[in-house]
C-alpha cells in the first residue's frame, strides 16, 4: 500500500513531517514536495524551466516546482506504481471557502484526483504555532477510511482541523465551502523613492453561505471535511444559457427590454 505525500509549504515543513510519520502506520509513504514554500500557487504547472528532482532520503524527494509538478513527477516518474492515495499537507493555516481556488495544498490533492487517484488535502488552523500532531491524527483517520471505502470519481476531500488540543476538539462535521469577504484587500504604499507598490493582503471581515459551512465548523471547534468535485459546471443554469445559442449563432440579440424581462423570469 503506497501513499504519496506532498504539500505547498516545502519539503522541510514540520506539517509534512508529522503527516508522513502518521501515515507510515497505514502503508509505505513516499514524499515528493517542493524544495521551498509555494503557498498560494494554486494549480500552477511549471512550463518555463526544467524541473529537477533531488533525493534527500529513501522515498523522499524535493522538486524545484509546484505541488502539481510534484504529484505529476511522483506518479508518472518517481514511484514504481501509482499510489493508493495522495495526501497533501499539513498546511500551515486553514484552507476554507474561496481559499481552495488559490491553495497549493488543495491543488496538490486536485492533481491526484485528475490522475484518477483518491486524494485528500489537510490544513491546520494556527497562527505562530501549529498543532500538527492533532492534524496528523485526524488525517490518518480520514486516509484509513478512504483506503477502505474509496472516494467517488472526480471528488477529493478538503480537511481542516481547528487549533485546539485533541481533547478539546468538539467533533467532525461534513461541510460545504464558505464565501469570504475582505476589508481593504489591496494595500498601497510608497517606497523610499516615492514610487507606489502594492500588497495583496487585507483582513477577513465576514463569511457567507452559512448552511453547513466549513468556517462555522472550525469556529465551533470541529474538524471540517468538505467533498470537492472537479466538475465546476453550473448544471442548474445550462438551460438558461442554451436559450442564448440561437441569438449568438445568428448574431441577433433581443432588445434590451426583452432580455431584462427574460432574466427576471428565470432569475
Amino acid at each position: 500500500m503506497r501513499i504519496l505525500v506532498t504539500n505547498d509549504d516545502g519539503i522541510h515543513s514540520p506539517g509534512l513531517t508529522a503527516l508522513a510519520e502518521a501515515l507510515a502506520t497505514l502503508g509505505e509513504v513516499w514524499v515528493v514536495a517542493p524544495d521551498r514554500e509555494r503557498t498560494a500557487v494554486a494549480h500552477a504547472v511549471t512550463l518555463h524551466k526544467p524541473l529537477r528532482l533531488h533525493k534527500l532520503a529513501p522515498r523522499t524527494f524535493s522538486v524545484n516546482g509546484t505541488p502539481v509538478d510534484c504529484v505529476n513527477l511522483a506518479v508518472l516518474k518517481v514511484m514504481p506504481k501509482p499510489p493508493a492515495v495522495v495526501v497533501s499537507g499539513i498546511n500551515k493555516g486553514v484552507n476554507l471557502g474561496d481559499d481552495v481556488l488559490y491553495s497549493g495544498t488543495v491543488s496538490g490533492a486536485m492533481e491526484g484526483t485528475i490522475l484518477g487517484i483518491p486524494s485528500i488535502a489537510v490544513s491546520q488552523e494556527g497562527q505562530q504555532t501549529f498543532r500538527f500532531s492533532v492534524g496528523a491524527k485526524y488525517a490518518a483517520r480520514v486516509v484509513r477510511l478512504v483506503l477502505e471505502r474509496g472516494l467517488p470519481p472526480e471528488t477529493l476531500l478538503n480537511v481542516n482541523v481547528p487549533n485546539r488540543p485533541q481533547r478539546s476538539i468538539k467533533g467532525v462535521r461534513v461541510t460545504c465551502l464558505s464565501r469570504r469577504r475582505f476589508d481593504n484587500p489591496i494595500i498601497e504604499k510608497l517606497d523610499p523613492h516615492g514610487r507606489k507598490y502594492y500588497w495583496i493582503a487585507g483582513t477577513r471581515v465576514s463569511w457567507s453561505r452559512s448552511k453547513d459551512a466549513d468556517h462555522e465548523a472550525i469556529q465551533e471547534g470541529r474538524v471540517s471535511i468538505t467533498p470537492i468535485r472537479l466538475d465546476s459546471t453550473d448544471h442548474n443554469t445550462l438551460d438558461r444559457f442554451r436559450d442564448w445559442v440561437p441569438m449568438i449563432q445568428t448574431n441577433t440579440v433581443a432588445p434590451a427590454t426583452r432580455v431584462r424581462a427574460s432574466a427576471r423570469r428565470k432569475g
